[in-house]
C-alpha cells in the first residue's frame, strides 16, 4: 500500500541546507501496522508529510495505494486518513458535532454525516460522551475522537504521526486498543513513534530510521535478536565483590563480554543456555560467598536495539517540526 524509493527532502539552501530525508526506502504491506521508529530529527514527521501530500519531496519516488504522491495528490488524499501530533478538534463542539462537521467537510450529506458520526462514536466507545463538549474530554478520549474523525471516509491507509505523545498510560492504552481494532478490520496503518513499547505492542514490522535513511527493518523479535539472545542480569549487594563476580559470570555465560553498570554493582551478560547459566550462577556465587541482591533472566529490549542502532547521542535540536515550521 505504500512504496517509497530513494525519497529525499532538503530544507534550506547552501551551507544551511539539511537533508531531513536522505534516500529513504520503505514498503508497507496491505492490512499491516508498520511502525517507523527514530529519534527526534530522524525524518519521521517529514516522511509522513510527504506521503500525505502536505510536502513535496526534493527527490525520489513515493506511492500510496498505487498513486504517486507528487503526480496524483488528489487520488492519494481521497484514500488516506491522517492523525497528526495535535488533535484537530473544535473544543466548544461536542464529539458528535465534531464528527458531523468533518463529515460535511468531506461532502457527506447531513443524514449521511450523522449516520457516520454515530457509527464512529460506537466503534470508539464514545457514545456516552458524544454530546459533551470536547473541552471536557480526557486526553485519551480526545485522541480517540481525533482518530475517529480521521476515519470519516473509511480510508484505505491511515497515517498516525506519534499519536500518543503527551498521553498518560491510560490514554495511551486506549489509543493502542483503537489502533488494534483498526488493524483487525483490514486498515493499513503507518505509525511513527518514539515510544519503543508502542512499536513493540502494535507493529507487524518496524523500520528504524536515522538521518533520513533506513538503518534497520524487521519484526520486534528479529530486531531484538541483533543484540543476541537472552541475558542474565545480576545486582550485587556489595560493590567490592564486583571483580570476583565479573570473573565468575564471564566464565559461566560464554556469550560475549560482561557489561558492568555505572553503579559498579550491576552486571549483564549474554547467555546461550538460559536455565543452565542461571542455576550455575546462583550456585557459583553462593560457593564463592558473593551476595546478590537480584539475579534475573531477560530478553533484549527494543530500547537497547534502538540505542545500539542509532547511537546514544543527543538528538539534533533542529527536529522535524522545527525545520518544517521554519520552512513553511
Amino acid at each position: 500500500m505504500i512504496r517509497v524509493t530513494g525519497l529525499r527532502r532538503t530544507f534550506g539552501r547552501g551551507k544551511e541546507a539539511r537533508n531531513a530525508l536522505d534516500g529513504l526506502d520503505l514498503t508497507v504491506a496491505r492490512g499491516s501496522v508498520h511502525a517507523v521508529l527514530g529519534p527526534n530529527g530522524a525524518g519521521k514527521s517529514t516522511a509522513v508529510r510527504v506521503l500525505t501530500t502536505l510536502l513535496r519531496p526534493t527527490g525520489g519516488r513515493a506511492e500510496v495505494a498505487g498513486f504517486d504522491v507528487t503526480a496524483e495528490p488528489d487520488q492519494v488524499r481521497y484514500r488516506i486518513g491522517l492523525l497528526g501530533q495535535h488533535a484537530a478538534l473544535d473544543e466548544e463542539l461536542s464529539g458528535r458535532q465534531n464528527l458531523e462537521l468533518f463529515g460535511r467537510l468531506y461532502h457527506l450529506g447531513g443524514a449521511a454525516a450523522a449516520r457516520r458520526a454515530e457509527e464512529l462514536l460506537t466503534r470508539f466507545d464514545l457514545t456516552d460522551t458524544g454530546r459533551r463538549a470536547v473541552r471536557h474530554y480526557s486526553g485519551g478520549m480526545r485522541r480517540r475522537l481525533d482518530l475517529a474523525a480521521s476515519l470519516i471516509t473509511r480510508p484505505e491507509v491511515l497515517f498516525l504521526d506519534e499519536p500518543t505523545t503527551g498521553l498518560d498510560p491510560r490514554g495511551r492504552a486506549e489509543v493502542w486498543q483503537a489502533v488494534r481494532s483498526l488493524a483487525g478490520g483490514g486498515t493499513t496503518v503507518l505509525l511513527t513513534t518514539q515510544y519503543l513499547e508502542e512499536a513493540d505492542q502494535l507493529a507487524d514490522l518496524i523500520t528504524v530510521i536515522d538521518g533520513g535513511r533506513r538503518i534497520a527493518e524487521g519484526t520486534a523479535e528479529r530486531l531484538k535478536s541483533r543484540l543476541g539472545g537472552d541475558r542474565i542480569d545480576v545486582v550485587l549487594r556489595d560493590a567490592d565483590q564486583l571483580p570476583a563476580a565479573e570473573r565468575l559470570l564471564a566464565g559461566l555465560a560464554g556469550a560475549g563480554r560482561v557489561a558492568v553498570g555505572a553503579d559498579r554493582r550491576s552486571l549483564s551478560a549474554g547467555v546461550d543456555d538460559r536455565m543452565r547459566v542461571l542455576t550455575a550462577t546462583v550456585a557459583a556465587f553462593a560457593e564463592a560467598g558473593i551476595e546478590a541482591a537480584d539475579i534475573a533472566l531477560r530478553r533484549p529490549t527494543l530500547d537497547e536495539v534502538f540505542l545500539h542502532l542509532t547511537g546514544d547521542r543527543r538528538a539534533d535540536p533542529r527536529d522535524d517540526q522545527h525545520t518544517e515550521a521554519v520552512s513553511a
